[in-house]
């Protein structure tokens, strides 16, 4: 037996108020694709970070290549040849892609040298990219490609993965597959978290599984099912979603002809947008982020106030100049992308962080202010922290104790406990486990079924395949045509994603004028085709 890249004994990780990991142990051998799975607030991420220096196990050996190490920080882990993509991305804008790649490489290269390096590693992976481009100029799927290359001219013997799928398209993920599985090959042993079940059983020979910070199960994903492996992680499988068919009803959010121009220049035009959502039903945007999503939502949320008047209605009422505030006082609850800053404020309370978008706890007196009463505000919280099944030490767990699966919980449970007439929800599953993930979507489905018109805004497709009823696609500021969902394909809307529908729409029209005289208008990509 040849000697495991990577050996950890009895890795132990205690905080205050949680013990991450509890007695880890696990081996990965070299041209190993190792998954390491778990539901929100198993113990994963703690344990790369001790992997990579960024944390130090109270308890427990670290073997690499069958001698104990003791890394005490990042630099001395790629020293050791272990890389880490991590899930955000850690790239300067401004700079090229050559120079963000240099920064993080043996400063005896020249930038010359690390450029030519680029180009070398990207053509024998087949990683398509300019080392001469501006960061800010590239897709989401590009700058992935570039932290992988950084990687790999480190030349690793293990390559951490955290989450490296979630803002690619099903193209992007396939080739992603292809340079990992050649690696794999030339003996580079890979660590890989994803939630995404189907993803490990295709790309992984091995599997841990994490419950609670204890190694829960050990086996070969390849012959598994997305519902074993879901059992296996959480101990049971995910429920299933029931889609009941129904006549949605009058529109509650109209965008008619949204045009804004960016605010900075790494921004996106919104140019065109034309959009409904009816009461009782649930429609989707698909797209590669950077394509104008953080725009439109910021449009809609009221946090930009720039469109037009009669751009933006709720119903009868325009709302383009209202801000947040008054737009939530009219039924629209909103669930941003970024879980902290923007959806909870990491120094408070889950209580008082219900403050935000919540007041039925203040009581307002006649002379003006507000009394916060605790009681009533704790309360209000612990119930969303049940329903949701969120694990936190209680209401007054401070926002930022919480794993990011469990903070996205609770962000969502607030707004959907409002009863919202409106709810628009960015990338509602985002790095949730599959439990959450059922949960958060069967939510949805009720909100839709009570008559709430939902709008939902992710990089995910299974997931908007699974729970919406309309589909439209963002590309470059500008929106494609509906699709109902019933019609629409995984392989389609890959490809609008990249902005190639205006080819299906005039094929589309093109067979409704050869069924005969008609007279429809379709918006693509912010113009008009009349048949």
């Amino acid at each position: 037996m040849p000697t495991p890249r990577l050996q950890l004994n009895r890795i132990t990780k205690r905080y205050p108020s949680v013990v991450a990991n509890s007695e880890v142990s696990l081996t990965v051998m070299p041209g190993e694709t190792h998954a390491v799975l778990g539901e929100n607030g198993a113990g994963k991420s703690t344990l790369m970070k001790i992997i990579y220096g960024s944390v130090k196990p109270d308890e427990g050996t670290v073997l690499f290549n069958g001698q104990v190490v003791h890394i005490k920080n990042p630099q001395e882990a790629r020293a050791l040849g272990i890389s880490m993509v991590f899930q955000h991305f850690s790239l300067f804008d401004t700079i090229t892609v050559a120079e963000n790649v240099w920064l993080g490489l043996n400063k005896s290269l020249s930038l010359q040298q690390v450029t030519e390096s680029i180009v070398a590693k990207a053509t024998e992976y087949g990683l398509d990219i300019d080392p001469l481009r501006p960061v800010h100029t590239l897709s989401v799927g590009e700058m992935q490609r570039v932290e992988i290359i950084r990687a790999l001219l480190t030349n690793p013997q293990l390559l951490i993965l955290d989450e490296p799928t979630s803002v690619l398209t099903p193209q992007a993920v396939d080739k992603l597959f292809v340079v990992l599985k050649k690696l794999a090959s030339e003996g580079c042993s890979i660590l890989y978290i994803s939630h995404k079940l189907h993803e490990i059983r295709e790309l992984c020979n091995a599997c841990t599984v994490l419950r609670g910070g204890r190694v829960t199960g050990v086996c070969d994903p390849s012959q598994e099912s997305n519902a074993s492996l879901s059992k296996l992680m959480i101990g049971a499988e995910p429920p299933q979603l029931t889609h009941r068919a129904q006549t949605p009803g009058a529109p509650v959010l109209t965008l008619q002809n949204l045009i804004l121009p960016r605010e900075d220049q790494f921004g996106v035009d919104i140019e065109g947008i034309s959009l409904q959502v009816h009461a009782g039903e649930v429609v989707g945007i698909a797209g590669v982020s950077g394509n104008g999503q953080k725009e439109l939502l910021c449009a809609l949320s009221g946090e930009d106030v720039r469109a037009k008047p009669g751009a933006i209605r709720m119903s009868e009422v325009d709302v383009s100049g209202l801000h947040p505030g008054q737009r939530r006082k009219l039924g629209l609850h909103f669930v941003p992308e970024e879980r902290l800053g923007r959806g909870a404020v990491p120094t408070l309370s889950l209580a008082h962080n219900l403050l935000l978008t919540r007041h039925e706890a203040i009581a307002w007196p006649k002379w003006g202010g507000g009394w916060i009463r605790v009681k009533q505000l704790e309360q209000q919280a612990a119930n969303i922290i049940d329903r949701f099944k969120v694990k936190a030490g209680g209401p007054r767990s401070l926002a930022r104790s919480l794993s990011g699966g469990n903070l996205q919980k609770f962000i969502v449970g607030r707004e959907m406990d409002a009863n919202p007439k409106l709810f628009i929800v960015s990338q509602p599953t985002w790095g949730v486990d599959v439990g959450a993930a059922a949960q958060i979507r069967g939510e949805i489905l009720a909100l839709r079924d009570a008559g709430c018109a939902v709008l939902v805004v992710s990089e995910e497709l299974d997931e908007l395949f699974e729970v919406c009823d309309r589909l439209h696609v963002i590309s470059r500021g500008q929106l494609s045509p509906s699709v109902p969902i019933a019609e629409a394909t995984i392989a389609q809307i890959g490809e609008w994603m990249s902005g190639l529908w205006d080819d299906d729409v005039q094929q589309h029209l093109a067979e409704l004028e050869s069924a005969g005289p008609v007279g429809v208008v379709v918006q693509a990509g912010g113009q008009h085709a009349q048949a």
